[in-house]
């Protein structure tokens, strides 16, 4: 099977309702006419990312996120790396966070959350959660049970003394306060995601709902794993393996003891 064959697959698992957006939302980077045999996932096309395919020997990368635009060069830099190397890219970003075996709900699911209703629209398209716990737990139980899942510190803010039972979630970038204002309207006692600034903490606090930050990318993690393992479900011959990201954002906070 080539790398045409794997993308087809893979667009079988979504519901396309607009294929305009989907397509600029996903798609293959970099093509070779190797077939695949092994199929190597993260959450991050980097040159690191690159090199941790070369070692696995993987034949196509799986990716949530393309080379970001935002760090100038590095697209044109991972194209030279993968024609390299002889590996094909593919990369599917809003669509994952909006199915219901992508991010936010790979990740509520591993949290034993019960996911209440989808969040969040862009173009059809929902990247956010709203979900709650058949039981009340305490926030600082949470706060440990995130940073357990997710193998690295989280930083954490406590604007109220409730326990939780709802929490609103966007994995990835919830940082800008119109993303927060989402959870506060839907009546959250906490809001979780991957990135924050100046802005988030003190709408937070004006508000009086409780914030928990992980990193970017580990927010993520779970559901291009998801994807992986649908792939590797469904083509019995292909392998799939993981490929190790440095966590760059996880010098953040001590771990809870």
């Amino acid at each position: 099977m080539d790398a045409t064959y794997i993308v087809e697959k893979i667009n079988d698992l979504f519901d396309v309702t607009n294929k305009e957006i989907y397509f600029s939302e996903s798609g293959i980077t970099y093509h070779t006419d190797k077939k695949v045999k092994k199929l190597g996932y993260c959450v991050n096309l980097t040159l690191e990312t690159i090199e941790e395919a070369r070692i696995h020997g993987v034949d196509m990368m799986v990716t949530h996120h393309d080379a970001w635009d935002e760090i100038y060069g590095l697209k044109e830099a991972c194209i030279e790396k993968l024609a390299e190397y002889g590996i094909s890219h593919y990369y599917n970003h809003l669509p994952l966070d909006d199915c219901e075996f992508g991010t936010n709900d790979s990740l509520l699911k591993k949290l034993n959350f019960k996911t209440i209703k989808k969040t969040h629209e862009w173009e059809g398209l929902y990247f956010g959660r709203v979900a709650e716990y058949d039981e009340e737990i305490g926030f600082y139980e949470l706060v440990k049970n995130i940073e357990d899942l997710l193998e690295e510190p989280v930083k954490f803010w406590q604007f109220n003394e409730k326990k939780v039972k709802r929490v609103g979630l966007v994995c990835g970038n919830g940082g800008p306060t119109t993303c927060l204002r989402e959870s506060v309207e839907n009546k959250c006692d906490v809001y979780i995601t991957g990135e924050y600034n100046l802005y988030t903490i003190q709408y937070a606090k004006f508000k009086g709902i409780n914030l928990i930050i992980g990193s970017h990318t580990f927010t993520e993690f779970f559901g291009i794993e998801s994807l992986a393992m649908k792939l590797n479900e469904s083509i019995k011959e292909l392998v799939a393996v993981k490929l190790n990201e440095e966590h760059y954002e996880a010098n953040i906070k001590p771990k809870l003891e």
